[in-house]
């Protein structure tokens, strides 16, 4: 449920700094912002699209930043996993852009920006502070694409707002509900009690990049398990990104997000939906996919076979396209999102 740019992601973004950048001092300098407006990497092609740095008030005073491309269509929003940044979605903005108005969250505690409020990053807050964004940025009937914590985000959304604002949903490679017990296998790892859930608190409050990197290396994909085991660069650049995190918030936000039960939200999403996930997620057992797509009648489910617990990074060009498919049924119903809307009536 976390972690954004593993491991292979980190070296494969390193390849394309150095294309840009060839020379070593200029790659050193060259960063993933940077990469962005010089880069496409789902076309292999410069792209370009003007970025707009945005902040918005949420209700508690807190202020929340924001990033905009594109000028014109409808809007796209993104939310991105635990411990990541609106960083995760570099590799589509451009692209998106020439047709849609992109908007980038970094989530509250996140992003590396100084808290002006105590409030932590519970996924009740964070649901609220989508709701102050999609009225302070007019993103009625805007397609919501969540990975991750970021699909938590959007299902607590559901149950505390309803649906009425929203146009289409997205949601990639999670589980409702992360903890097992005897009635629920499908959490994290298919296997993931209350024991070891504090045992993973406990690693977390020890050494915090190394609590996360486990996290994603010992689960069920086998390639993460062999890089870490082999320290490879990419783990070490990823492990060199942890811990320039503040572990405090984080920690606090995940201790909120273990203790989630949203399957009962399902029911109440009534705008058309796209299921991604992946076949290899570090995460989650396959069958998740597959229990989603019974619950979610207007949703269509795509499983990427080889794919980690980010399958919209390994194959940005699919995923781009499945994501089209989603926005042009949306485009078609767009006159009616945001009227009416189910809610759990809690």
């Amino acid at each position: 449920m976390l972690l954004v740019e593993v491991a292979d992601h980190v070296e494969t973004l390193a390849r394309r700094i150095m294309k840009h950048c060839p020379d070593p001092a200029q790659a050193a300098a060259c960063s993933i912002s940077s990469l962005e407006s010089r880069y496409h990497p789902a076309s292999n092609e410069p792209a370009v699209s003007i970025m707009l740095s945005l902040t918005f008030t949420a209700d508690d005073g807190e202020s929340l930043h924001v990033w905009r491309h594109g000028e014109q269509g409808p809007a796209v929003v993104f939310l991105h996993g635990w411990t990541a940044s609106h960083l995760e979605w570099s590799p589509f903005v451009h692209e998106l852009a020439q047709h849609h108005r992109v908007f980038r969250w970094d989530a509250r505690a996140h992003g590396g920006h100084a808290p002006l409020t105590g409030n932590g990053a519970t996924a009740a807050r964070m649901a609220r502070d989508l709701d102050n964004m999609i009225d302070a940025l007019q993103l009625h009937g805007a397609c919501f694409v969540g990975h991750s914590m970021g699909a938590l985000t959007l299902w607590q959304y559901v149950r505390d707002c309803g649906t009425a604002k929203i146009g289409s949903l997205c949601f990639i490679d999670q589980s409702p509900k992360l903890m097992t017990d005897a009635s629920w296998q499908l959490g994290i790892y298919g296997d993931f009690d209350k024991r070891r859930s504090a045992a993973l608190l406990a690693n977390l409050r020890e050494d915090f990049a190394e609590g996360v990197l486990r996290l994603a290396a010992y689960g069920l994909n086998d390639l993460a398990r062999a890089g870490y085991d082999a320290n490879s660069r990419g783990w070490q650049k990823l492990r060199e990104a942890l811990r320039t995190l503040r572990p405090e918030p984080l920690i606090s936000c995940w201790e909120d997000l273990v203790r989630l039960d949203l399957r009962e939200v399902m029911p109440c999403i009534d705008r058309p939906t796209l299921l991604v996930h992946g076949g290899a997620s570090n995460f989650y057992p396959i069958e998740i996919a597959h229990w989603l797509m019974a619950r979610l009648p207007q949703a269509r489910l795509s499983i990427h076979e080889d794919a980690n617990h980010s399958p919209h990074l390994m194959d940005p060009r699919r995923f781009l396209d499945e994501l089209g498919v989603l926005l042009a049924e949306s485009a078609q119903l767009l006159p009616t999102a945001g009227v009416q809307g189910r809610t759990l009536g809690l």
